[in-house]
């Protein structure tokens, strides 16, 4: 009798724990079947940017402007040889001087013709000499004093501080052929004629007729060889 009554109450016990093993296999796969939680992540936070680092300028420094290549600009490049209407000296019409004298001998006397100037050269066997160059009323013959003719409207009086003959001996080194013509300057544009106006106590004069009172310069050079060379130039007129 007693066993009769426990197994309606085994039959209930058996089903409530077989309901809760249901119950308890079905919340497990839940679990497992779920996909996962997602995570918010939080923002990261951004190390600031540095402010750019301020740079500083040396002033500017003032140099020539560069010259353009011939086809920069597009514009044809200009003739670097300067012209007569763009000759600009900062020569003028004063006395020019240089006290050294030399008893090394004259040998020659040149000319040429530049764009801006004409020039006389005086060739010297030996080192520079000095000079004394300036205009004059008229020029006068060393020793004589003797008037020296010649064309144009004024006239430089050209000193070389050197002899024209050997100073031991006395001996003529420098006798151009014709005392009024030194060198041909027929193509000159502005000097009309150079004289020699003879030599004396160890200096040697020239009279240079000039078409008018114009810019000059003298100065000496060294070479070629042993020789030296002073140098005059004169500027073209206007």
């Amino acid at each position: 009798m007693a066993n009769n009554t426990w197994l309606p109450q085994r039959s209930r016990y058996m089903a409530a724990l077989a309901l809760l093993l249901a119950l308890t296999t079905s919340g497990c796969t839940g679990v497992l079947n779920s996909p996962p939680p997602t995570v918010s992540s939080q923002p990261t936070a951004t190390a600031p940017t540095a402010s750019p680092t301020a740079t500083r300028t040396a002033a500017p420094t003032s140099v020539a402007a560069p010259t353009p290549s011939p086809r920069t600009s597009g514009m044809p490049m200009a003739d670097a040889t300067p012209t007569r209407d763009r000759c600009t000296t900062e020569w003028d019409t004063g006395l020019e001087a240089n006290p050294v004298m030399t008893s090394s001998p004259i040998v020659n006397v040149r000319s040429g013709s530049h764009a801006c100037f004409e020039r006389l050269v005086v060739d010297v066997q030996g080192t520079p000499p000095g000079y004394n160059v300036q205009y004059v009323a008229e020029v006068v013959r060393d020793g004589s004093g003797e008037r020296v003719p010649l064309r144009g409207e004024a006239f430089l009086q050209f000193i070389v501080l050197a002899p024209a003959y050997n100073v031991e001996t006395g001996e003529p080194i420098y006798a151009p052929s014709d005392d009024r013509e030194v060198v041909d300057v027929s193509g000159s544009s502005v000097i009309r004629q150079v004289a020699y106006a003879g030599s004396f106590e160890g200096q040697t004069t020239f009279g240079v007729g000039i078409e008018s009172a114009l810019p000059f310069r003298v100065f000496t050079l060294t070479g070629p060889g042993d020789r030296s060379r002073v140098v005059l130039d004169v500027a073209r007129g206007e």
